[in-house]
């Protein structure tokens, strides 16, 4: 809900406050008509300090204007008149007031809206104790940016207060010179005759009673002017260091697991900028607070006074420089991750960024970046700080980039864009893990200093587990580790564990998000579908979704074992499913013409109970990547007997020839897609069109699939100029069984009896190639060659 209509609700002292906070510098009837551009503009992204931010902010004030005017000139009537010329008045007004200072625009803005935010949340949880009328993200958010208000106003409030030290300080040293003058008067009195010592010597020292009493009183006040600001000083280095605790170990680790599972399919991470925003505003504050307290500490040195005021300076020092330490080594991460599978001999890329690079002015000497490939044991000694001597498990080329500053933007960030892994040095594996299950890491490295070299830093970041493969045959077996990994890890893992077994409904999470991302569709995976993988999995015959929620899949269930009577495991027949749907059955899935999830069983019995080439679509049990027609019909040599049919699943291969629409087309017999769907209505915007005529006297040729028992009299007469891929169809199957056929050897049936069109797609390729060469005289007719 937006803040304004929430605003519009207060009452009693809140509403009083939210009415204080408008007047001629920001008109509140401004605030009530433009609410929703306002509050959709991006106003946290301004930076008021940097004079560089003056052009976005003007440009924010001309769209301001342009609004107010373009909401004036749609008033019309009697009352509309009034409010247009006031509209119109408020532009010109707020164009005069900011024109040139366009900051404090944002300024009043920013701090109008915190307030609002403020005086909403406190009525919503005096109100609401169990719920809020933001979101739980827009709360979160308005902590942060209300923290930062805080901290700027602490640190406003210590600045003011050091620069009262300084002036007391110095009025203070030179009353002390004072003091040692007058001191120097009355040692000078002793060459002075007697009499004019007596005469001037009383007032000398009753001034010189009156300047030390009020310099010690002074001494004491410039004391406790220095532990209230070193007091003061800690507690905006505790608010400091829990807001960035807020910001690097919630919002930035959460944007990391975001990054993680868009690997899996998962949402865009999505922008780092209010990030950097937040971290660049934590610079600053950090910076600000570290000057401060340097100066504070020339000022002790300048005039030492006895007390804690040493030590609690120190202290105070070794904080923030850890502060500032911590934010800098946590911001520099991988915008853009190389990719997790990694094929040798292939060119990638990868961005680093440093997200307070531009505030802390390191692109001013660009540091340099190095990409080294370590090993998961080597990972795990570099976060133990263990003296790994530099070592790497391959050799990376183009593996060194320097960072660039993009001053539209104010990024600071590295390019990887040709790098190449060369070689990999493989570690012992343990017992049954296999090359696609050892994970390796690319470590970014840099160092830089901070402040004209105050301060030193060497920063490393790891990128996601990468799985290298040296052949394209691994790349399914290597996203398996990868889905696995990515799905599973937890927050400040040690380099790279993951459990060895997790609840199916986690998985089924992990499973779905990645099909959905594949499919570039919102048709996931049903309760049905996720009930028949379950089956699958755990070789269980059970359709209640119930009994597989507290059952835990295996990572060697998943992809290390085969399924029971199968040389495939659970997850390669998966990702074959994905494949072939990827590639050639995207359309048809997403238009929901595949059941795809269902077994022969299964199928059978929901085809019985249709009329007659009433079809549906299923992935094959027994083989990766396949898919397969079964429609209902009269068994052509039993009158009166119905029976399931099964054509031998489809693979890629096929579908290279012909589609899928076009080989559903060409079987006459399947006339409803299930359940009662004609199938020229779902499939017929995917037919190919028609050939056209003879060119030059040749006739084209075309690939046609026919069942033989099922052919009508059209396709066979056509049959002089068309190659049909032909099968046998099966004998006669028992009421209670299903797909059981004669013992007849047959060479286009597989062993379960099904149609295997491989053969007969072989033949078929055979014939269109010579189709392609030049016909007979015969067929030419009286056209001549």
């Amino acid at each position: 809900m937006a803040v304004w209509i929430q605003a519009q609700q207060l009452q009693g002292e809140a509403l009083h406050q939210m009415q204080s906070l408008y007047g001629q510098h920001f008109p509140i009837e401004v605030r009530h008509y433009l609410s929703q551009w306002i509050e959709s503009q991006t106003w946290d992204s301004i930076d008021l300090e940097n004079p560089q931010e003056e052009f976005r902010a003007k440009r924010l004030l001309e769209s301001l204007v342009q609004e107010l005017q373009k909401k004036a000139e749609h008033q019309v009537g009697e009352d509309g008149f009034l409010l247009k010329i006031k509209l119109g008045h408020y532009a010109n007004q707020l164009k005069s007031t900011y024109d040139r200072c366009p900051l404090e625009l944002v300024r009043c803005i920013k701090h109008i809206l915190y307030t609002e935010q403020r005086l909403v949340r406190e009525a919503n949880d005096s109100s609401s104790p169990g719920g809020g009328l933001l979101d739980s993200m827009s709360q979160k958010h308005l902590q942060i940016n209300q923290t930062f208000e805080e901290l700027r106003m602490m640190t406003q409030d210590t600045e003011n207060d050091l620069r009262k030290l300084q002036h007391n300080q110095e009025y203070f040293i030179i009353q002390y010179q004072e003091s040692l003058r007058i001191q120097a008067q009355l040692s000078s009195l002793s060459t002075l005759p007697p009499a004019d010592r007596l005469l001037r010597e009383p007032a000398l020292q009753t001034k010189r009673a009156t300047v030390e009493a009020w310099l010690t009183r002074e001494a004491n006040t410039l004391q406790k002017y220095r532990l209230d600001l070193a007091e003061k000083h800690q507690k905006t280095l505790q608010l400091l260091h829990k807001q960035q605790t807020i910001i690097l170990d919630d919002e930035l680790i959460q944007w990391k697991r975001r990054q993680q599972l868009s690997g899996n399919g998962g949402p865009p991470e999505g922008g780092l900028d209010v990030v950097q925003s937040w971290c660049e505003k934590l610079a600053e504050t950090n910076w600000q607070n570290r000057q401060q307290i340097r100066r504070a500490e020339h000022l002790r040195q300048q005039l030492p006074i006895p007390g804690p005021i040493e030590e609690l300076l120190t202290d105070l020092n070794k904080q923030i420089t850890d502060i500032i330490s911590a934010l800098v080594t946590s911001t520099f991460i991988i915008e853009k991750q190389p990719p997790q599978v990694l094929k040798t001999q292939t060119k990638f890329a990868a961005t680093v960024r440093l997200l307070v690079g531009g505030k802390l002015n390191v692109h001013m000497n660009p540091p340099q970046v190095k990409a080294t490939i370590i090993s998961e044991q080597q990972a795990k000694g570099l976060l133990k700080k263990e003296n790994t001597r530099n070592d790497s498990s391959g050799e990376i080329l183009n593996n060194n980039c320097v960072m660039e500053y993009h001053q539209a933007t104010g990024t600071l960030s590295a390019h990887f864009r040709n790098m190449s892994l060369k070689r990999i040095k493989r570690s012992d594996r343990r017992g049954a893990e296999s090359v696609t299950e050892e994970k390796f890491t690319i470590l970014f490295e840099s160092q830089f200093s901070v402040g004209g070299n105050e301060l030193m830093f060497q920063v490393k970041t790891l990128s996601l587990p990468v799985v290298v493969i040296v052949h394209g045959s691994q790349d399914n077996n290597a996203t398996a580790t990868v889905l696995w990994d990515n799905a599973f890890a937890e927050p400040g893992r040690v380099p790279f564990s993951v459990p060895d077994k997790v609840l199916w409904p986690q998985l089924c999470e992990a499973l779905n998000m990645k099909f959905k991302a594949e499919m570039q569709s919102s048709r996931g995976l049903s309760e049905e579908n996720l009930v028949f993988l379950a089956q699958k999995a755990f070789s269980s015959s059970s359709i209640n979704p119930e009994e597989y929620r507290s059952m835990t899949m295996t990572w060697s269930q998943f992809n290390r074992e085969s399924l029971p009577g199968r040389n495939f495991t659970f997850w390669q027949w998966f990702d074959g499913v994905m494949e072939l749907t990827k590639k050639h059955l995207k359309p048809h899935w997403n238009d929901g013409a595949i059941l795809g999830f269902v077994n022969k069983q299964q199928a059978q019995d929901m085809l019985m109970s249709k009329p007659n080439g009433t079809f549906l679509l299923r992935f094959s049990d027994s083989e990766i990547g396949g898919i397969t027609i079964a429609w209902v019909a009269e068994n052509p040599n039993k009158a009166g007997e119905r029976l399931v049919w099964n054509l031998m699943p489809y693979t890629t291969k096929d579908f290279s020839i012909r589609s899928l629409a076009d080989r559903i087309s060409d079987l006459n017999h399947l006339l409803f897609l299930y359940p009662d769907r004609p199938k020229d209505e779902v499939f017929s915007k995917y037919y190919t069109p028609p050939l056209s005529k003879a060119v030059d006297g040749y006739v084209k040729p075309q690939i046609k699939q026919v069942v033989p028992e099922f052919a009508t009299a059209s396709s066979d007469s056509a049959s002089g100029n068309q190659y049909m891929d032909q099968a046998s169809s099966p004998s006669v199957s028992h009421t209670h069984t299903y797909g059981l056929y004669p013992p007849s050897a047959d060479s286009i049936m597989d062993g379960d009896g099904d149609f295997d069109l491989d053969d007969t797609m072989d033949v078929a390729r055979h014939v269109e190639e010579l189709l392609r060469r030049p016909m007979e005289s015969q067929w030419i007719g009286h056209t001549q060659s």
